[in-house]
């Protein structure tokens, strides 16, 4: 909260909505109202306190609030800026529909579009109660109507943006230097000091910005600190994804460069000396790695006060989530139990430097049923977090369209993952202090939490995916003696993080692969599982608990569609085909609902680039005449969108072979690689097919991929987009040369373009 001075009339007010009952607070931190905020369902309610404040355009509500609201929201981007012009793009959900009501007042009043916010900075000391104004013989008679403190948070500021509910209909005052009472269709708040001695310990008031990412109202009652005033004179949000950036994307689509041809920063060598100088493997087979500082082990402030207010929020969550509460203790129970974490010892608790990290838990919308706990490294303190001390390393991971590409090759495919992968690589003893984390033993939030630190590389560190994708190439070079080189490349060449896709001959080839894999594996601690095939035989050879789910019960020759996603793309075993699973959300007919619904269709690979360039070419008609998030679809592109929608679920339909040759091509003889280029006013667009020659004669011509954008957004001419074109064709051909490598490829581009040809002859001449 920020004190009040002649420039800034922030009040708190308790709010009661119809998913939210609140109470309020003032800006010289005396509580106000009492609200309560809710959807369109009245028969929802969730008590809070809420913030009035006149210096915020925006209205935001607590994110956990949110959550226990169970109402539709959309996340966001937003840029939050004050007065000393420091700026912060922060993660959020956009929720609309709220109202709110004070909690004796049945009269509601609907708030404007609300933003999730993890904090709103305010002291529950400051709120006021009904014997707040029994302190004061001017306020007395508003006793009865105002609420004894009420067990619940401060879970919603009400900016400007909402004047119904800020706006005074009666104000009570008292002498100089007397707090007064205001009452709005809220209900009643003072302002000013709570008891008529008028002082206050020393405190610290800061803007919310400050308080969200560098404070932390706990901080106030932990640390002794001098009275110290930001004032803010007005708070800024905006979302900040522009419609110049949204065609910059449009513009582009998947790189194709590997990450091979770019030059190492002076930080990735340094990240290399790094962990190659400490990398080791322990007796129990476990690699095990340093953190990589960008310097020397950093002194980093003491945070536990931090972690241990994020906790309290994690807390009720916790408590009012069953389920939530069940899976996050079995997650921690398991990490604990396996030896990834452990509890600092009571004699070690003050040792220095060491830092807290909090938690949460997120459950994939592929995986609604498994939930996995993620360390916010990034959590600030003090102007500084873990992450930006960690050096993040080259990019180690294969491409996905590579790996997509060579899983093409053959005709017998082979999927699996490594199990928990980021756990199976230890920290260095030294450096465990630094991933430290509250929690309760035994998940018993009736006892005070303990302190325990990771052993593990965490999700959430910036160094770990660095670090995972180093240790995972590094065993495989370490078994290249001891392995076939076909399964030394598997690991090293056909991982995308941790699944692996790959693609042979034979089923005789693909048993002796899936063998070796997981023995090399086995030597540092990598468990291989979660196996799938398109042939029974090879399923057979591996263990029933080392297989996906229902994969060994799969009958084949009966035909029955059994789906799987290859890195994001659906892969029906039975079939051997990729496709495309449309899920046509009833998305509004707006900038925002058009980007939803282009954004949603997955490929990699391109094979529907021409029809999804449609889609985008609307976005980009709709970015260009400058409209807003929310405004509506305008009238001469709507029959284009409504035609596009209704082919969009005709995707379904579509079947793409996964092996480029059939099962019945051998003896090939020649390789070759064809690229098509073309541009017109609307776009231009690249495909490229793999031409496979029998010594027969016989010939299978297959797409390997396909590129589509949109036309840059000022105006050029047919002749730069057809050179254009031939850019992204020379590239993408040089790409997919690499990543499919296949012997003796031979290239050939076709393009219709004289300027292009001419160009290419005139380069040529000069050389």
């Amino acid at each position: 909260m920020v004190p009040t001075t002649a420039h800034s009339t922030e009040q708190v007010a308790s709010i009661d909505l119809v998913k939210t009952l609140a109470e309020a607070i003032t800006a010289n931190r005396i509580p106000i109202p009492e609200p309560a905020v809710f959807t369109d369902n009245p028969h929802k309610e969730k008590l809070v306190y809420a913030l009035l404040d006149t210096q915020s355009d925006t209205t935001f509500i607590l994110k956990d609030t949110a959550e226990s609201l169970n109402t539709s929201s959309e996340p966001v981007k937003l840029k939050i800026s004050t007065i000393t012009s420091k700026t912060k793009i922060v993660s959020s959900h956009k929720l609309n529909d709220l109202q709110v009501r004070g909690i004796n007042s049945e009269t509601r009043v609907k708030l404007p579009t609300t933003y999730t916010r993890d904090y709103i900075p305010a002291n529950r000391s400051h709120i006021p109660t009904n014997k707040t104004a029994e302190n004061w013989s001017h306020l007395k008679h508003l006793s009865k109507e105002m609420s004894p403190k009420l067990d619940c948070e401060v879970g919603l500021l009400i900016g400007y943006n909402c004047p119904q509910a800020l706006l005074p209909v009666e104000v009570v005052s008292g002498e100089r230097d007397q707090p007064f009472a205001q009452k709005s269709l809220l209900g009643w708040s003072i302002i000013g000091y709570s008891h008529s001695e008028g002082v206050y310990e020393d405190e610290i008031g800061v803007s919310h910005r400050v308080i969200v990412k560098q404070v932390m109202p706990a901080v106030e009652l932990s640390q002794e600190i001098k009275a110290e005033v930001h004032f803010v004179n007005r708070n800024k949000v905006k979302e900040v994804i522009s419609p110049a950036d949204i065609i910059k994307v449009l513009e582009m689509d998947f790189v194709e460069r590997t990450n091979e041809e770019e030059a190492m920063s002076q930080e990735d060598l340094m990240f290399l000396s790094k962990i190659k100088e400490g990398i080791r493997q322990r007796p129990d087979g476990h690699f095990e790695m340093p953190l990589p500082f960008k310097q020397e082990r950093p002194n980093l402030p003491n945070n536990k006060v931090c972690a241990e207010h994020r906790l309290k929020c994690l807390e009720r969550r916790l408590r009012k989530d069953k389920r939530y509460y069940n899976d996050y203790v079995a997650f921690m129970q398991d990490i604990i139990t396996r030896g990834d974490a452990e509890k600092v010892p009571e004699d070690e608790i003050s040792n220095q430097p060491a830092w807290y990290i909090s938690h949460h838990g997120i459950y994939h919308p592929q995986k609604p049923n498994k939930i996995r706990v993620v360390f916010d490294a990034s959590a600030k303190f003090q102007d500084t977090s873990l992450n930006e001390h960690l050096l993040t390393g080259p990019d180690l991971t294969n491409t996905l369209v590579g790996v997509l590409c060579r899983f093409r090759k053959g005709q017998v495919a082979i999927m699996c993952d490594v199990e928990r992968m980021f756990h199976q690589f230890h920290v260095a003893p030294q450096d465990q202090d630094y991933l430290r984390f509250l929690w309760w033993e035994d998940g018993n939030m009736e006892q005070p939490p303990s302190v325990f630190r990771m052993k593990v590389h965490l999700f959430g560190a910036a160094s770990s995916p660095g670090c995972a994708n180093f240790g995972l190439k590094h065993l495989a070079t370490q078994g290249a003696s001891k392995f076939s080189q076909a399964a030394v490349k598997f690991i090293q060449r056909n991982f995308y993080v941790d699944d692996g896709l790959a693609a042979v001959d034979s089923e005789q080839e693909a048993i002796q692969l899936v063998k070796e894999a997981r023995e090399l594996c086995d030597t540092g601690k990598l468990h291989l599982h979660k196996f799938i095939s398109n042939s029974k035989e090879v399923i057979d050879t591996i263990p029933k608990e080392e297989c996906a789910a229902g994969a060994t019960n799969l009958d084949l020759a009966l035909g029955e569609p059994k789906m799987e996603r290859a890195l994001g793309v659906q892969w029906c075993i039975t079939s051997d085909t990729f496709s495309f699973k449309v899920d046509v959300k009833n998305n509004p007919l707006t900038r925002r609902g058009v980007l939803s619904t282009v954004a949603s269709i997955f490929d990699p690979l391109g094979f529907v680039a021409p029809f999804i360039l449609v889609g985008k070419r609307i976005l980009q008609r709709m970015c260009q005449e400058k409209l807003g998030w929310d405004e509506p679809l305008p009238p001469d592109l709507k029959p284009q969108w409504e035609a596009w929608l209704k082919d969009l679920q005709n995707l379904s339909i579509i079947k793409i072979l996964r092996c480029y040759v059939p099962s019945t091509f051998k003896q090939v003889q020649q390789y070759e690689l064809h690229t098509f280029c073309d541009a017109s006013v609307s776009g231009y667009g690249v495909w490229l097919y793999l031409r496979t020659v029998l010594k027969s004669g016989e010939v299978q011509c297959t797409l390997v991929m396909g590129k589509a954008r949109v036309t840059p957004a000022k105006v050029t001419t047919i002749p730069r987009l057809e050179l254009s074109a031939a850019v992204v064709a020379a590239r993408t051909a040089s790409f997919l040369k690499r990543e499919l490598e296949i012997q003796d490829l031979q290239e050939y581009y076709w393009t219709d373009s004289k300027v292009v040809l001419d160009t290419d002859s005139s380069v040529k001449s000069r050389l």
